[in-house]
C-alpha cells in the first residue's frame, strides 16, 4: 500500500472514531439530562409525598385549627364565620322562591318552584349575564342597579302561575361569593373585593341594604331573606334531598368548607341559642396552614409570587386554580436544568398559569396508547412539537403527584371536620353522615375525586367509612340560595296557593 492510501485510511479511520466518540458524548450528555430530569421528578415526589401518618397529622391539625377559631376572632387561621343559618331545608318548603347567584365576573338569576314534601323542586329556571369590566371597578350603586334591572326584567318576564298570593312579597336568596362578615341571616358587611373587583365604597357596607336599595330604584317588590355563599348553599341544596347531610366542600377553582355545629359549641356567639340547636359555620378552609403540609419549592416560589403572599395556602395546594400552575412550574425546572424539551426553554412555558388545571385533568386521564392527548395540550397549549412517549409518560407522572397530593390533603381536611363534629367514629347509633361536594374540579377531575374518596375510606378505616358517604350536590350556588330563601321566608307556616 502507497504512502497516500496509508495515510487516507488512517485519517478515514480516525474520522469514523471521532464521529463515534461524538456520539458517544451526546449519548452521555442525553443520558445526563434523562437523568436530571428523573431527579427533579423523584425528588418532587418525595417531597409531595403524603403516607397515612402525615395525612393524620394534618386532619389533627385542622381540627385543633377549628376548635381555636369559634373560640375568637382571629384565634386561627381558618375564619370559622358564624353564617346564622340555623333553619335548613326540610323538604316541607312551598311556593316560588327566588336567587341571585353572584360569585364572580359572572352571574346569574334563578326562580325555583317548590312543592313541599311531595312534589319536592317542581320548576328551575335561571337566566345569566356578565358584568361589565367598567363596573367592577365602579361605584357601588353602578354594579347594584345593573344586577337589579337584570333581575328586574327576569321578574317581568315570568308567567302567571309564578306570581305570589296577594300579600305575599317575593322573597330571594342572596349568594354572595366575597368575604363578609354576617350579623344576621339577611345582612353582612362586605369586607374585601376579590376576584378582580375594586368598588371601595362597598367595603364596610351592608351588601343585602345595598342589593334592596337597588331593586327599589329599579322597582321591584322583593325580600332578601337569606345572605348566604356557594358552600352553605350546597349544604342547602344537599339537606333539602337527604337530612343525613352534614357538611359540605367546594372544589372548583377555590376551595372552601362547611359544616353543621351545636351552637352552644360556639363560644363566641352571643346571641339567644337557636331553636334547632345547630348553627351552619363557613370555615374559609382554603386559609388553613399547619407545618405538616408537604409544601415544595414550588408552592413557596408560587405562593410569594401570589397577589395574597402567606394567605390561602390550603387552597394553592388543594384547588383548580393552583393544580396546573404548580405543573408548569415543575416542567419549567425541568427544561432549565435539564433540557427537557430541548436545548431552549419553550417561552410559553415561562407564562405564569398558562397551563391550567382542565388541561391538566386531560392529560392525566389520557388512557391512549401514544398518549396523543398529551402530545396534542403540550403543542396546543406550550408550544412544544415533538415529544416522545417517554417524555409524555413523564408528564402524565407529574399529573398524578400534583393532584394526587391536593386530593388527599382535601381528605385529610375532610377528616379533620369530622373528628370536631365527633362523626370520625362508627356511633353505637348507627347514624350516618353526608357530605355533600360541589366543584368544577371535584365534578370533571376524576382521577382526583376518586382519590380523595379513597383516601378518605382509608384514613377511616372500614367501620368507620361504611357510616360516611360522599354525594355530588349540584348547582348548590344558585338552588341552595333559594332553598335557604324558603327555609328563612317569612310565610315558612303558611302554604302557598
Amino acid at each position: 500500500m502507497g504512502k497516500v492510501a496509508v495515510g487516507a485510511a488512517v485519517i478515514g479511520a480516525a474520522a469514523v472514531v471521532g464521529v463515534a466518540a461524538l456520539v458517544v458524548r451526546q449519548r452521555m450528555k442525553s443520558s445526563g439530562r434523562w437523568a436530571r430530569a428523573m431527579s427533579i421528578l423523584k425528588e418532587f415526589e418525595e417531597k409531595c409525598g403524603t403516607p397515612e401518618g402525615k395525612l393524620k397529622q394534618v386532619a389533627d391539625a385542622m381540627t385543633v385549627e377549628m376548635h381555636a377559631g369559634l373560640v375568637s376572632e382571629g384565634g386561627s387561621k381558618l375564619k370559622m364565620l358564624i353564617s346564622y343559618v340555623d333553619n335548613l331545608p326540610t323538604g316541607d318548603e312551598d311556593g316560588v322562591f327566588y336567587a341571585l347567584d353572584l360569585g364572580g365576573t359572572n352571574f346569574r338569576v334563578l326562580r325555583v318552584q317548590l312543592g313541599g314534601k311531595e312534589g319536592g323542586i317542581v320548576h328551575q329556571e335561571f337566566t345569566e349575564a356578565s358584568i361589565p369590566p367598567a363596573l367592577m371597578g365602579g361605584t357601588s350603586d353602578a354594579l347594584f342597579d345593573y344586577i337589579a334591572e337584570k333581575l328586574a326584567k327576569f321578574v317581568d318576564e315570568e308567567e302567571q302561575m309564578f306570581h305570589q298570593p296577594p300579600g305575599r312579597q317575593r322573597e330571594l336568596g342572596f349568594t354572595f361569593s366575597f368575604p363578609v362578615m354576617q350579623t344576621s341571616i339577611n345582612s353582612g358587611t362586605l369586607i374585601r373585593w376579590t376576584k378582580g373587583f375594586s368598588i371601595n365604597d362597598t367595603v364596610g357596607q351592608d351588601v343585602v341594604a345595598e342589593l334592596t336599595n337597588a331593586l327599589k330604584r329599579k322597582g321591584v317588590e322583593m325580600r332578601v331573606a337569606a345572605l348566604v355563599n356557594d358552600t352553605i348553599g350546597t349544604l342547602a341544596g344537599g339537606r333539602y334531598t337527604n337530612n343525613d347531610v352534614a357538611l359540605a366542600v367546594i372544589l372548583g377553582t377555590g376551595t372552601n368548607a362547611a359544616y353543621v355545629e351545636r351552637a352552644q359549641a360556639i363560644p363566641k356567639w352571643h346571641g339567644p341559642l337557636p331553636k334547632s340547636g345547630e348553627m351552619v359555620i363557613n370555615m374559609e378552609w382554603g386559609n388553613f396552614r399547619s407545618s405538616h403540609l408537604p409544601l415544595t419549592e414550588y408552592d413557596h416560589a408560587l405562593d410569594v409570587e401570589s397577589l395574597n403572599p402567606g394567605e390561602q395556602i390550603f387552597e394553592k395546594l388543594t384547588s383548580g386554580m393552583y393544580l396546573g400552575e404548580i405543573l408548569r412550574r415543575v416542567l419549567l425546572k425541568m427544561a432549565d436544568e435539564a433540557f427537557f424539551f430541548g436545548g431552549e426553554v419553550p417561552a410559553k412555558l415561562k407564562i405564569p398559569f398558562i397551563l391550567r388545571t382542565p388541561e391538566m385533568s386531560a392529560m392525566h386521564h389520557d388512557t391512549s396508547s401514544d398518549l396523543r392527548v398529551v402530545g396534542n395540550k403540550l403543542k396546543d397549549t406550550l408550544d412544544i412539537s415533538n415529544t416522545s412517549l417517554k417524555m409524555r409518560r413523564v408528564v402524565v407522572e407529574l399529573c398524578n403527584i400534583v393532584a394526587t397530593r391536593g386530593a388527599r390533603l382535601a381528605a385529610a381536611g375532610i377528616l379533620g371536620m369530622l373528628k370536631k363534629m365527633g362523626r370520625d367514629t362508627k356511633s353505637e347509633g348507627g347514624g350516618k353522615t353526608v357530605i355533600a361536594m360541589d366543584g368544577g374540579l371535584y365534578e370533571h377531575y376524576t382521577e382526583y375525586s376518586k382519590c380523595l374518596e379513597y383516601t378518605l375510606n382509608e384514613l377511616l378505616g372500614e367501620e368507620a367509612a361504611s357510616t360516611i358517604s360522599v354525594e355530588h350536590s349540584n348547582d348548590g350556588s344558585g338552588i341552595g340560595a333559594a332553598l335557604l330563601a324558603a327555609s328563612h321566608s317569612l310565610y315558612l307556616n303558611e302554604k302557598s296557593s
